[in-house]
C-alpha cells in the first residue's frame, strides 16, 4: 500500500516538474519575445580626427592624453611666423593696389580732360571748315586755305580718336566692374586668405569631447589635412546592439531600452532605439572578376544573422562617464514593446 502511494506521489512530482519546466520555458520565451535582450553590444561615440588647416612645426601643446576639452579650448598651436609674414606681404600688396588705383583714376581723369579738349578742337575745326568752303567759289579764300582747314579737321579728328583710346585703355587698367575694382577685390581676397591661414595656426576643439591616442610633442611637424590625434565626441553617446534577425519584427524605433554596462555593475542606464541597420556584408554572393561567388555547400543548420540596432543613450553621468567600446547588455522595454506572439 505504501509502495503504491510512493509511486503515485513520484509520478505526480515528476509530472509537476515537467509541467513547471514547460511553463517556465514558455514564460521565458514570451518574455524574451516581448522584451528582446542581447549581450552582444558595446558603447559607441563619434570619433573625429583633429587635423590642422595649415602645415608647420607645433610650438605649443595645451592638452594631455585622455583630457576632457570644451568647445573652443586650445588644443595646439603651429608656428605662425611664416603666415604672419605672408599676411604682412599681402597687406602691403593691397596698399600698393590702393595707391595704383588712385593713380589710375587720376590718369583716367587726365585722359578724359584730354579727350574733351580734342573733341572741342574737332568741333572748332569742323565749324571752321563749314564756314570756309562756301567762300571758295566767291574768291574770298584760296584753295590752299580750304585744304588747310580740311587738314586741320582731319588732324583734330585723329587727336580725338587717340584721346578716346587712351581713356579706354586707362579704364581697362583700372579694371572697374560696376562699383567693384577687380584688382582691389583680388588683393582683398589674398589678405583674407592670409588672415585665415594665420588664424588656423591655433587649433581649437570643435566640440566638447575627450582627447584620445595623443602621441604628439612640441616640435613635431604637423601637415595640412593629416590627423594628429583623435577626439571623442561627448555630445552624443549610443550603443550598437546586435540582435538576431528573428527579433527584427518586434523592434521599432522609439522603443525604450535598458542598458547595463560591465564597468558599472548594478547601475542601469536608459536609452531609445534610433534605428536598425539595413545591410550586412555577405561573403557569399560577392563579385569576383565580374561573376557572383556562391559557396558550393549549404549547412543543414542555418544560424540567424545579427543586425546592429542603434540605441541613443541618455546624457552621461559625470561620476560614471561612458567609454567608447565598453561592453553592454541591452534589454528593450517600455513603449513600443511587441504584443503577445
Amino acid at each position: 500500500m505504501e509502495e503504491a502511494i510512493r509511486r503515485r506521489v513520484g509520478r505526480a512530482l515528476g509530472a509537476a516538474i515537467v509541467v513547471g519546466a514547460l511553463l517556465a520555458s514558455l514564460a521565458v520565451w514570451r518574455q524574451s519575445w516581448r522584451h528582446p535582450r542581447t549581450d552582444d553590444a558595446s558603447v559607441r561615440a563619434n570619433l573625429v580626427g583633429v587635423a590642422p588647416h595649415v602645415s608647420g612645426p607645433i610650438v605649443e601643446l595645451a592638452i594631455v592624453d585622455n583630457q576632457r576639452v570644451a568647445q573652443g579650448d586650445l588644443l595646439f598651436a603651429i608656428d605662425s611666423r611664416p603666415y604672419e609674414a605672408r599676411l604682412a606681404a599681402k597687406s602691403a600688396e593691397l596698399a600698393l593696389v590702393d595707391a595704383e588705383v588712385l593713380a589710375q583714376r587720376d590718369a583716367i581723369a587726365a585722359a578724359a580732360a584730354t579727350l574733351a579738349s580734342r573733341e572741342a578742337e574737332e568741333a572748332y575745326a569742323a565749324d571752321y571748315l563749314r564756314r570756309t568752303e562756301p567762300l571758295l567759289p566767291e574768291g574770298f579764300v584760296t584753295a590752299d586755305q580750304v585744304e588747310e582747314a580740311r587738314t586741320r579737321l582731319r588732324k583734330a579728328r585723329a587727336g580725338r580718336e587717340s584721346a578716346a583710346r587712351q581713356r579706354e585703355r586707362a579704364e581697362k587698367l583700372l579694371a572697374q566692374v560696376g562699383d567693384l575694382n577687380a584688382r582691389r577685390t583680388a588683393a582683398e581676397a589674398a589678405v583674407a586668405s592670409a588672415q585665415l591661414d594665420l588664424g588656423y595656426c591655433r587649433v581649437t576643439a570643435p566640440f566638447d569631447g575627450w582627447v584620445t591616442n595623443l602621441n604628439l610633442a612640441v616640435g613635431e611637424y604637423a601637415r595640412q589635412g593629416q590627423a594628429v590625434f583623435a577626439l571623442v565626441d561627448d555630445r552624443e553617446w549610443y550603443v550598437i546592439a546586435n540582435f538576431r534577425e528573428t527579433y527584427l519584427d518586434v523592434i521599432r524605433p522609439g522603443m525604450q531600452a535598458e542598458v547595463m554596462l560591465l564597468g558599472y555593475p548594478g547601475r542601469r542606464f536608459r536609452g531609445v532605439v534610433q534605428g536598425i541597420g539595413w545591410a550586412l556584408f555577405q561573403r557569399d554572393g560577392a563579385s569576383v572578376d565580374g561573376l557572383p561567388a556562391v559557396e558550393p555547400t549549404l549547412n543543414w543548420v542555418r544560424l540567424a544573422r545579427r543586425f546592429p540596432v542603434r540605441i541613443r543613450l541618455e546624457p552621461p553621468d559625470p561620476e560614471r562617464p561612458y567609454r567608447m567600446g565598453a561592453t553592454a547588455v541591452v534589454t528593450l522595454t517600455g513603449d513600443g514593446a511587441a504584443p503577445d506572439p
